[in-house]
């Protein structure tokens, strides 16, 4: 009996043991984020305990991020004088008593101490896995957001991820798998995207930069020329300059969709100009 007793009792501490594991801590948080988002009660009970058993697992710090950026978010409906805001239409347009448009739209905000803590989490993870894309794009993304129409700070980001894509042409990963060269390129012309339809006049200055970084960085690549183009056909309405770096574009790739539209568009444009004219 006694050696029976002896035989559950180790059982019972390997149990204990294998419920210790980073793994059993990741699966009952995707469980209960399935059911109750990433800020859900219970939550934050669950990343304490996979904190303890191992502080520097990079996907616990990245669900740490989700839990404190998710817990600082908030949505609210708000009445802007224009009619799209960071890129987006209004989600509901009324009529005031003048017959005047009104437009409202959702707009998010957050708890600075939230943000705050959710950073640190994803700075941590930057710092014990800096080839890593997936950390550094999740911080990039949540400052875009953060910060609406003036994301300085995601520019900073995003700066540094080509500062060191340069300096120590490092082995990329994105959720473990490896990162060629494309599609780096590919990822930052994504966020110039993002600069370009935040539609602010900061945005629209981080957009030039970076694309003409880029296109300094990568002659051959037509899109951040194409980038260029549109920076002055959209932000400084002019036709003329834009139309040179379109058809610079069109000479690096005579296919690029942008391009060719843009500068279709001009000359339609340029066109109808000239027929009202005479």
């Amino acid at each position: 009996m006694k050696r029976l007793f002896c035989l559950i009792a180790i059982l019972s501490c390997a149990c204990a043991f294998a419920q210790m594991t980073p793994e059993f801590y990741k699966g009952q948080y995707e469980r209960q984020v399935k059911t109750l988002g990433y800020a859900g009660v219970g939550v934050e009970n669950i990343l304490d305990k996979w904190e303890r058993v191992a502080p520097e697992d990079g996907e616990m710090l990245k669900a740490r991020f989700h839990y404190h950026y998710e817990k600082g978010r908030s949505e609210k409906m708000e009445v802007k004088d224009r009619t799209r805001f960071l890129g987006q239409k209004p989600v509901l347009t009324l009529k005031d008593s003048l017959g005047r448009d009104v437009n409202y739209f959702r707009e998010e905000f957050f708890d600075d101490a939230e943000f705050a803590l959710a950073s640190k989490a994803i700075d941590k993870a930057v710092s014990l896995y800096p080839d890593e894309l997936e950390y550094r794009l999740l911080k990039i993304s949540s400052l875009f957001t953060y910060e609406k129409d003036s994301p300085d700070m995601a520019r900073l980001e995003l700066d540094r991820i080509i500062d060191r894509n340069q300096a120590e042409h490092p082995a990329w990963t994105y959720m473990g798998e490896p990162v060629d060269e494309d599609t780096f390129v590919g990822i930052v012309q994504e966020y110039c995207y993002n600069f370009f339809t935040v539609g602010s006049p900061n945005s629209y200055e981080h957009f030039l930069a970076v694309s003409e970084r880029m296109s300094k960085l990568y002659p051959k690549n037509p899109a951040f020329v194409s980038n260029i183009g549109t920076y002055w056909l959209v932000a400084r309405q002019n036709s003329k300059k834009a139309s040179k770096f379109y058809k610079k574009a069109l000479k690096l790739n005579p296919d690029d969709y942008a391009a060719k539209k843009n500068l279709e568009i001009i000359q339609t444009l340029q066109s109808q100009k000239g027929r009202s004219s005479k």
